[in-house]
C-alpha cells in the first residue's frame, strides 16, 4: 500500500463515492457519474440505421464497482471503451452474435494477464464483476457515438443461458431474477 500524508484517509469506495459525486446506476448496477459529453453532434442521417436520433460524438463516465454490485448484462449500440484506473480486478464477460464468448481480467498485473483496457464492440453482450475478495474497482469508460439510455439493452437470463450455455456460471451472477 503507497504511504499516506498526513490527514489523508486511505481511498475506499464511500471516499470514491463521496470525493467523484458517483450515484448507484439507474439500469446497470454500480455507481456512476458522467464527466464527458460531447457539445458536438452526429445527425441521424450520417450514423448508422441502428440509431433512431442524433447523438453526441462521445461521453466519458467514472464507474466504481463494490461487492455488492456487478454491471448486470446489457449491450450497447456503441462502442464501449473500459479503462481500468484503480482498486481490485474485475472479472468481465462478453458475450457476440455468433454464439462464442470470452471472459477477460481488467487490472494492472499485465504480467499475469489483465488488462488495463478493453474495447467492447457494439451488440456484444456485457457485464462485470469484482473477484472473490475483492473490495472496490474504479473503472472508467468511453462511449463513442455517446451514450444515450434508448441504446441499452438489458440481457434476459434464461436468453442468455439458452444461447450461451459454456458460460452460464457467469451469466447466472450477472444477471438479476426478473420476477
Amino acid at each position: 500500500m503507497t504511504e499516506l500524508r498526513r490527514g489523508e484517509v486511505p481511498l475506499d469506495a464511500a471516499a470514491l463515492i463521496a470525493r467523484l459525486g458517483l450515484a448507484p446506476h439507474p439500469r446497470e448496477g454500480g455507481y456512476f457519474v458522467e464527466t464527458y459529453r460531447s457539445d458536438e453532434r452526429i445527425t441521424r442521417g450520417a450514423l448508422p440505421a441502428r440509431y433512431g436520433a442524433e447523438r453526441t460524438l462521445g461521453t466519458a463516465i467514472y464507474y466504481l464497482l463494490t461487492p455488492s454490485t456487478f454491471s448486470e448484462m446489457h449491450c450497447l449500440a456503441s462502442d464501449e471503451i473500459f479503462h481500468f484506473y484503480l482498486g481490485d480486478p474485475v472479472e468481465m464477460l462478453l458475450l457476440r452474435a455468433d454464439g462464442s464468448g470470452e471472459e477477460f481480467v481488467l487490472g494492472t498485473e499485465i504480467a499475469a494477464g489483465m488488462r488495463p483496457q478493453l474495447v467492447v464492440p457494439c451488440g456484444v453482450w456485457q457485464g462485470a464483476r469484482l473477484r472473490a475478495e475483492g473490495r472496490f474497482a474504479l473503472l472508467g469508460t468511453t462511449v463513442a457515438p455517446g451514450f444515450e439510455y434508448a441504446d441499452f439493452e438489458t440481457g434476459a437470463r434464461a436468453e442468455l443461458l439458452a444461447a450461451y450455455p459454456a458460460h452460464a456460471p457467469m451469466i447466472l451472477a450477472l444477471t438479476r431474477v426478473v420476477v
